[in-house]
């Protein structure tokens, strides 16, 4: 749940997103030590040449936008999502 939320996903749609980039050897799965109920994932060495082959890519991109977009306007974007991101909207508070 707590990757669901970070990663601003339901938690089906991690789930059904984990399963192929474990069969793929890109992540493992395992159980919490400490509690049966959580799943422990964690990325593999596999996961993590195929984000460092990708990471030059990304920065790229990044850097486009903020070109594109400017830092300050980019810098708020990011913010506001950031806020959005922390509300509880499971409620009807």
């Amino acid at each position: 749940t707590p990757l669901a939320e970070e990663a601003s996903l339901l938690l089906p749609s991690l789930h059904r997103m984990i399963r192929p980039m474990q069969q793929e050897g890109l992540v493992v799965r395992s159980d919490a030590p400490n509690d049966r109920r959580k799943v422990v994932v964690a990325v593999t060495p596999k996961g993590e040449a195929l984000i460092q082959a990708h990471s030059g890519e990304s920065a790229r991109v990044f850097a486009r936008i903020e070109d594109r977009f400017g830092r300050d306007r980019l810098e708020t974007l990011l913010d506001l999502l950031e806020d959005l991101q922390k509300l509880d909207l499971r409620s009807d508070r």
